[in-house]
């Protein structure tokens, strides 16, 4: 017991943690690569049957069918999900740009973007932030209803620099954070401000009646369009590709 009381154990008990999680990650995403590619290949097969032999619906369903037989409880070989892959093929094949991208995040990822965001620099930041900051499908849909595409051509948010946390010891925690490291002599203390869909009055006091930080919460709504008086303030697409570019630059270099 002796030996496990030392204090080199509990440093190295952190790094052999890290190790492991470190690993696991790697493999999760050497599977996920793997996966996203075996989609591709599928959807290319299928895309070009159906250019050659005019496949329709009912040779895809059968097609599903015996890969459900021939693979059972794997949910990817559902008729929806290869119409899926064939429109994945068709829609990235003449995008050299976007191709490498596709295979950082999930295949759920993918058909939420391929799906909802229909201009290209769109989907490149989407793919981008979403293998950068490993946003979860319901997060990534968030982001979508949220504009966060626009708000960022905007410069209205700067993911590198925003903390978007839940909870009240998150913010808190966040908050003695840049206190301590961050506030410059002569600068007031930094104020959190909680920003969800909607608020029950009497669950935020509840909530934030003993936080220790000046916390606010606010309420946002999501509109269909972008404000006309904001459409002239967007960037050229190319002003939007050279930005993409720098920020993918940015998080490898950040990797490194």
């Amino acid at each position: 017991m002796s030996d496990l009381t030392t204090s080199a154990y509990p440093g190295f008990l952190l790094e052999i943690k890290s190790r492991i999680r470190s690993a696991q990650y790697q493999a999760l995403r050497a599977a996920n690569k793997e996966l996203v590619s075996l989609y591709w290949d599928l959807g290319q097969s299928i895309h070009q049957k159906q250019e050659a032999l005019g496949w329709g619906k009912a040779v895809v369903q059968t097609l599903a069918n015996d890969l459900q037989f021939e693979f059972p409880g794997r949910n990817g070989f559902s008729a929806r999900n290869l119409w899926c892959m064939s429109q994945f093929y068709e829609e990235y094949r003449e995008r050299p740009i976007l191709q490498p991208l596709v295979a950082e995040i999930s295949w759920a990822n993918n058909i939420v973007i391929m799906t909802r965001c229909k201009d290209d620099l769109q989907r490149e930041f989407y793919l981008r932030a979403t293998a950068r900051f490993g946003w979860t499908k319901a997060v990534l849909q968030h982001q979508i209803d949220n504009q966060s595409y626009e708000k960022y051509l905007l410069n209205q948010t700067s993911f590198d620099q925003t903390l978007t946390p839940e909870h009240k010891g998150k913010m808190e925690f966040y908050l003695e954070a840049l206190d301590a490291q961050e506030r410059m002599e002569g600068e007031n203390s930094p104020i959190g401000i909680i920003i969800c869909r909607e608020k029950n009055h009497t669950v935020v006091e509840y909530a934030l009646r003993s936080a220790a930080r000046p916390i606010g919460v606010a309420t946002y709504a999501i509109v269909p369009q972008l404000p006309e008086a904001y459409r002239n303030e967007l960037p050229s697409p190319e002003q939007i590709a050279e930005r993409l570019r720098l920020w993918d630059q940015e998080r490898e270099a950040a990797d490194e």
